[in-house]
């Protein structure tokens, strides 16, 4: 196995978690889903089988998050997860401990570095290297962080929005918010149920997004039939939906957004607020996808944005490019070990 091989970057998403070889790509995107038994604690399946399991499951066996908003929310089992995944990406090569680059949220406090940290160590990490997202992501949407420049970044993930303004291979100023895709999954699913007394799970509301979402309204709908538990009944049911009421499923959670963005931008230096205006915000991570979202942020802040090429893999690209050059980007890393 060659030297690069030895290292991997590994995205640890609130939804998924996608891991990074240098010079190979992307070679793992999986949910960031543990199965657990809970009569004996045992984990039962991790991953893609396990978010198959996610209301289906016999009542001793938990399909759940250990990722929360970003963070850690259960340690034993994000060790576990980190590492089937670790594993997994090595393959007959697992007994060789790699190094590891794991991306953290921009708002993520020192305890919760260091429990990344030591969840990275423990599931095989020869070193483990944290980086603020909002970095990784600018690495690997080609932005050149380290030019004395201002350069905005807005990345949706499934547990936290990120927004920063990076200048010099550092972050000026920056917020984390904790909405982004799990929490607009779940405001479709409410509004679903509100307007139309059907109960749907978060799969199929996350479905709804991805086929018919807009950030914007439209005047020529996509529609969409959707199939879950009447309210009322409690029978199987179907029924349409349109896009412009998924718009207005989703207001408050793009309003919070919208406000990130802003926050941010009162907080950056005006010279760095000119550049930013020039080159345009650069948007980033799966739920950035959502149809018109940047038109949605044009018109609320007047600045041009622009969803990155493979914007879902900006962060994960970003780890595989910095753990190449650590040289060049050892003042990005935050923590290591």
């Amino acid at each position: 196995m060659s030297f690069f091989q030895k290292k991997l970057g590994i995205d640890l998403g609130t939804a998924n978690t996608l891991v990074y070889f240098p010079e190979k790509g992307i070679i793992l995107n999986e949910p960031s889903v543990v199965a657990v038994s809970e009569n004996d604690n045992r984990i039962v399946a991790v991953g893609l089988e396990a978010k198959s399991m996610i209301g289906k499951t016999p009542d001793d066996i938990v399909a759940y998050r250990p990722m929360k908003d970003g963070v850690i929310a259960d340690y034993r089992v994000t060790e576990a997860m980190l590492n089937y995944y670790i594993s997994k990406a090595l393959g007959k090569w697992n007994l060789l401990k790699p190094e590891v680059m794991v991306s953290v949220p921009a708002g993520v406090t020192s305890t919760e570095r260091r429990a990344v940290v030591e969840a990275a160590m423990k599931a095989g990490a020869k070193k483990a290297y944290i980086v603020k997202e909002p970095i990784l992501a600018a690495i690997g949407a080609g932005i050149p962080i380290h030019e004395a420049e201002g350069h905005m970044v807005v990345d949706i993930g499934g547990g936290t929005t990120d927004v920063a303004v990076i200048s010099l291979g550092g972050i000026v100023a920056s917020t984390s918010v904790k909405c982004a895709g799990n929490k607009i999954d779940s405001a479709i699913a409410d509004y679903i149920k509100k307007t139309h007394n059907l109960s749907i799970g978060d799969r199929m509301a996350e479905d709804v997004k991805i086929a018919i979402g807009s950030a914007t309204a439209s005047d020529e709908e996509l529609m969409m039939k959707i199939k879950g538990r009447d309210f009322i009944t409690s029978l199987p049911r179907t029924t349409e939906i349109g896009t412009n009421e998924i718009v207005k499923a989703m207001n408050k959670e793009l309003r919070e957004i919208i406000k990130a963005v802003k926050d941010v931008f009162q907080e950056t230096p005006p010279e760095l607020a000119a550049d930013i205006i020039d080159k345009g915000i650069i948007m980033t991570g799966g739920s950035s996808q959502l149809r018109n979202f940047p038109e949605l942020i044009y018109r609320k802040i007047g600045v041009k944005a622009y969803l990155a090429d493979d914007a879902l893999y900006c962060v994960a690209k970003g780890t595989g490019i910095a753990l190449g050059h650590l040289d060049t980007y050892k003042k990005s890393i935050i923590a290591k070990r």
